[in-house]
């Protein structure tokens, strides 16, 4: 308001000082009622607009030349960065009449048409400034939306991903600390057992707890090695695959759990990703089958590789139906869903129509969701 009441004070001070004394009463009062509403004109665009288009047709009436019909313009341009196109229009439109009323009275003889395309003009400058201030306001706040909702959707993308990669540190840690705890916990059983009766087999029992338990060790700092820059052994130790599934098969059998692997198919294509998913859904199912069945069950994994997917089976002979709390209820069998469903596939996990139990799933190496794996 400080900086529109500085015209209005420039115009009164201008008329008090250049009229005569005997036309200043009406020259005073005019130029008040033209410039003062100029004050309120951001807040008020339109009432201001009609306040001073109605003081200048006063003015007309009167017969007054005043250098405060500047605020005609000032307005229009006002209205122009304020309104719509209608208001604009409208105020435009009454602007270029008082111009042609003004040019008819004022105008010298024979510049009529000079002056009134002068104040035409004028006016359609006033207008034309009015709407490009407002469309480059729209825009701006356009731009700040914009820029606000990428913000938005950043943090959130940033939460997103934060989840997921908690989730994933999770899934990793528990087929981790499950598989490698559970084949702890039957080799200890076994060398308990053989302590006695064979001392060879419970020496070479003892030595595979410590193999397991370095390997633990080995796969967790891996995992979490991760999170740290300054962690050598997430380079040092590549992430297991399919290569690795031999050693699994052997890793089992040592904790009691016959297993017999196939593998169909190269699989050097496959992406490391892939394979690490593979290995988690072969390890979990067998730590399963070791956990939940008898002593005596056998256990077959099949994997089939080929260019653009990648089948896995894993089979056991556990008694059908199954024994009661033989069903894993923990995050077991929803972590091998998830990373499953990472790679476009359903893991089929049940009990079989000849007895023990399956688990198969079917990998897409296409899918996109490879991408979010």
């Amino acid at each position: 308001m400080v900086w529109d009441s500085l015209l209005p004070t420039l115009l009164l001070v201008n008329i008090m000082t250049t009229r005569l004394p005997q036309e200043l009463p009406a020259a005073v009062a005019l130029t008040a009622a033209l410039a003062l509403p100029l004050v309120w004109r951001r807040r008020a665009p339109l009432m201001v607009f009609g306040a001073v288009a109605a003081a200048a047709f006063v003015q007309w009436l009167m017969d007054v030349q005043l250098l405060a019909d500047i605020a005609l313009l000032i307005a229009l341009y006002t209205v122009a960065a304020n309104s719509g196109r209608r208001g604009t229009l409208v105020a435009g439109a009454i602007v270029e009449a008082g111009a042609l009323l003004a040019c008819l009275r004022w105008a010298a003889e024979g510049a009529f048409p000079t002056t009134f395309v002068a104040a035409t003009a004028m006016v359609v400058a006033s207008a034309v400034l009015g709407v490009n201030v407002r469309t480059k306001g729209v825009c701006l706040a356009a731009l700040e939306e914009r820029a606000a909702r990428l913000e938005r959707e950043r943090d959130q993308q940033a939460r997103l991903a934060v989840a997921e990669e908690r989730t994933r540190i999770t899934r990793e840690m528990h087929d981790i600390v499950t598989h490698n705890l559970s084949v702890m916990v039957a080799l200890t059983d076994a060398a308990v057992y053989a302590q006695h009766r064979s001392p060879d087999k419970a020496t070479t029992a003892m030595l595979q707890i410590s193999e397991t338990g370095r390997q633990a060790l080995t796969d967790m700092r891996r995992s979490l090695g991760i999170l740290r820059t300054d962690e050598p052994d997430a380079e040092r130790h590549p992430l297991p695959g399919i290569a690795q599934l031999a050693a699994l098969a052997d890793q089992m059998c040592a904790a009691g759990l016959p297993t017999r692997l196939e593998v169909q198919g190269g699989h050097t294509h496959i992406p490391a990703t892939a394979q690490l998913t593979v290995y988690r859904l072969v390890q979990e199912a067998l730590t399963n089958t070791l956990k939940h069945t008898p002593p005596g069950t056998h256990a077959e994994v099949r994997v089939r590789c080929s260019a653009e997917t990648v089948t896995v089976d894993v089979t056991d002979s556990g008694p059908c139906p199954p024994l009661p709390g033989a069903t894993p209820a923990g995050h077991g069998i929803p972590g091998m869903r998830e990373r499953a469903a990472a790679y476009g596939g359903k893991l089929q996990a049940g009990p079989l129509p000849g007895g023990g139990w399956g688990v198969r799933t079917r990998l897409d190496l296409g899918s996109s969701g490879e991408v979010s794996a």
